[in-house]
C-alpha cells in the first residue's frame, strides 16, 4: 500500500547544478524535523547540466516538463506532487528550504495559500537588483493588490505554500514568470483564505545570469494583473470619455454656444463626439471582460454581471438602442428632407443637429451589437455551466 504523502516540496530547475543538492539536502532535513511523510519534486525544464543526476542521486523524484518557462515548470512539477501540502521555492538557494516547517504550519492553521513576504523578513545585500527592490516588485504588488484586494505585500515571492485542492481550485494557466501573480490573484478570487509570512531572501549561488529579465517579465506581470482589472482598464476610463462627451452633446446640440468668454462650436462638437464613442465602447469591452472573468471565477460578485445576465437584459439594450438610432434617423431624415425643399438655403443652422443625429445613430447601432455580444457570452458560459452538471 503506498505511502500517504503529506509535503511535498517543489523545485522548479533549469541548470540549477551549482545549487541544487544544498536546496535538496535542506528541504529533506526540513521534512525530517517535521517527522511527516513527505517527497521532493524537481520539476525539470530541459537541464543539461547535470541538475537531473544531482537531484536522482540525493533521492528527489524528478518531474521533465517539456514546455519551457518558469510558470510551466511549477504546474507541471505540482501537478506530479502527491504532497497534500506544497511548499514551492526556488532552487538557487536564495530561499532558505530549511524554513519549510514555518509555512507548513501555517497551512496548519487553516489556510489554503501562505506566501512569502522577502520585506518584512529581510532582503541580504546583493540579493535583490534595487531596480526590483524599490520600484519593480513594490509597484506591481502594490497594483495587484489594488485589483485583487488580497492581504498581501510581497505578491512575487517564490517561496510559498498551499494545499493541494487550493491549487486546483485556483485553476492556473500561465507559463511564465507571470504565474507568480496569478496564483495569488486566481487564490483570492475563488475565496481562498490567504496568510502571509516574513522569509529572508539570500543572494543566489546559481553561478550564473538569472532567468528573470526585469522589463520583459515586468510588463508580463502588468499585463496580467490589467487582464483581471476590467473596472481599471475599461470601466474608469469609459466614465471619463462619456460623462465630458455626453455633456458637449447636449450643450452643443442645438448650434454654438458661448460660454465663459469663449466660443464654442463644431471643434467641440467633434470632440464631444469622439469623447462618446470612444467611452461608449470602453464601456462595452469592459463589460465583456466583466462577464468572461464572472465565468472563469463564479465567487466574483458584480452587480453589472448580475444585470447583464438578467433575462431581459438583451432586450433592454435593443429598445435602448433602438430608440437612439431611430431618433437620430428622425432627425437627419427632418434635415434631408428640408434640404430637398429648400436646395439653395443655407444649411450652417442644422451643422451641430446633424452631428448630434448621426451620432445617435451610431452609438444605437452600437448598443444594439454590444447587446447582442454580450447575449452570446452569457449564452455560452450557461450553456458549458450546464455541461459540467
Amino acid at each position: 500500500m503506498n505511502e500517504v504523502i503529506k509535503v511535498s516540496a517543489v523545485m522548479p530547475c533549469l541548470n540549477e547544478a551549482a545549487s541544487l543538492a544544498i536546496c535538496i539536502r535542506k528541504a529533506r532535513a526540513a521534512l525530517d524535523r517535521l517527522d511527516v511523510p513527505g517527497e521532493i519534486v524537481v520539476a525539470d525544464n530541459g537541464s543539461t547540466d547535470g541538475s537531473i543526476a544531482i537531484a536522482e542521486e540525493l533521492g528527489a523524484r524528478v518531474v521533465h516538463v517539456a514546455t519551457r518557462g518558469y510558470g510551466a515548470a511549477l504546474i507541471g512539477g505540482i501537478t506530479a506532487a502527491r504532497g497534500e501540502i506544497v511548499v514551492m521555492a526556488d532552487a538557487d538557494d536564495s530561499y532558505d528550504w530549511s524554513e519549510l516547517g514555518a509555512f507548513v504550519a501555517k497551512i496548519g492553521e487553516g489556510y489554503d495559500l501562505v506566501m512569502g513576504n522577502r520585506f518584512r523578513g529581510g532582503i541580504r545585500p546583493g540579493a535583490m537588483p534595487p531596480l526590483h527592490r524599490y520600484l519593480g516588485n513594490p509597484v506591481l504588488s502594490a497594483v495587484a493588490r489594488l485589483v485583487s484586494r488580497a492581504p498581501i505585500g510581497d505578491f512575487h515571492c517564490g517561496m510559498r505554500a498551499f494545499t493541494k485542492s487550493g491549487f486546483e481550485r485556483a485553476a492556473l494557466s500561465t507559463s511564465g514568470m507571470e504565474l507568480a501573480t496569478e496564483m495569488v490573484m486566481n487564490a483570492a478570487r475563488n475565496g481562498l483564505r490567504i496568510a502571509e509570512i516574513p522569509i529572508v531572501l539570500h543572494p543566489d549561488k546559481r553561478g550564473r545570469p538569472a532567468h528573470l529579465r526585469s522589463f520583459r517579465d515586468g510588463w508580463r506581470h502588468l499585463r496580467f494583473i490589467l487582464m483581471y482589472a476590467p473596472d481599471y482598464l475599461f470601466l474608469a476610463p469609459a466614465v471619463l470619455f462619456l460623462v465630458p462627451g455626453l455633456l458637449l452633446l447636449m450643450l452643443l446640440a442645438g448650434g454654438p454656444l458661448p460660454l465663459a468668454g469663449h466660443f464654442f462650436g463644431p471643434h467641440f462638437l467633434a470632440l464631444g463626439i469622439m469623447l462618446t464613442l470612444l467611452g461608449f465602447n470602453t464601456l462595452a469591452f469592459g463589460m465583456q471582460a466583466k462577464l468572461i472573468m464572472a465565468t472563469r471565477h463564479p465567487l466574483l460578485h458584480s452587480r453589472l454581471v448580475g444585470w447583464v445576465r438578467e433575462k431581459h437584459a438583451l432586450e433592454f439594450g435593443l429598445l435602448v438602442g433602438g430608440f437612439l438610432a431611430l431618433a437620430g434617423v428622425v432627425v437627419d431624415s427632418y434635415i434631408l428632407f428640408r434640404w430637398l425643399a429648400h436646395p439653395l438655403e443655407s444649411m450652417e443652422s442644422t451643422v451641430h443637429p446633424a452631428m448630434v443625429a448621426t451620432t445617435m445613430v451610431a452609438l444605437g447601432m452600437n448598443i444594439i451589437f454590444s447587446a447582442f455580444m454580450l447575449h452570446i457570452i452569457n449564452a455560452e458560459e450557461a450553456r458549458q455551466s450546464r455541461g459540467h452538471r
